[in-house]
């Protein structure tokens, strides 16, 4: 617990660092600050499992050179399909490697399902970015029918889903629910006449 709260410190420190000045091991002063979205957008989160996708960010310059020692934070939402990290926080705090990237580990998915809008802030020398990685929380079911597909794929089957069992209902509601076997014709009944005898 002391380890994370001293941690906690020196992170909290290291962005008043990116706020105010420019670090000392940088060598070049960087003019501007962007946020690419390598892993995660569009993900399904399986909320039974508590399993998700892990977002992934790179932090670049304005010449698109990844920028390393960024302070990256990732935020979960307050409210409605969300998550947490593994110390049951709502937010991440992390800095960015060698290569410029920050990744969002650990995120367990809350109990709701929909769309799930993670927001990051990224803060190097005076200068942020921000971004949203979008991801949505379902059930196992339909996260495990959506794995492998793209996000358009995904939104064209929940759609898809919710309009047939509109159309189905609409069916049901004019044609008396479906369940009524067809009537059978009725049956030809042949009565005979009286019969009548007259002169030749």
């Amino acid at each position: 617990m002391m380890a994370f709260a001293l941690r906690r410190v020196f992170l909290v420190l290291l962005v008043l660092l990116n706020l105010f000045h420019a670090p000392a091991w940088s060598q070049q002063a960087v003019t501007g600050l962007s946020i690419t979205i390598v892993e995660g957008e569009g993900a399904i989160n399986n909320v039974r499992q508590r399993v998700n996708r892990e977002p992934i960010v790179q932090v670049e310059d304005n010449n698109r050179k990844p920028v390393a020692g960024a302070v990256v934070v990732f935020l979960l939402p307050e409210q409605g399909a969300s998550g947490t990290f593994t110390d049951g926080s709502r937010m991440l705090m992390t800095v960015t490697d060698n290569q410029g990237r920050a990744s969002a580990r650990g995120i367990r998915p809350n109990g709701q399902s929909g769309p799930m809008l993670i927001r990051v802030t990224a803060s190097f020398q005076g200068l942020t970015a921000s971004s949203v990685i979008t991801q949505t929380n379902v059930a196992a079911a339909a996260a495990a029918s959506g794995a492998g597909l793209s996000t358009a794929a995904k939104w064209a089957i929940i759609l898809g889903i919710a309009g047939g069992a509109a159309a189905g209902g609409i069916f049901a509601a004019t044609h008396g629910g479906g369940s009524t076997p067809p009537s059978a014709p009725p049956p030809i009944v042949i009565t005979p006449g009286t019969p009548t005898v007259g002169g030749p």
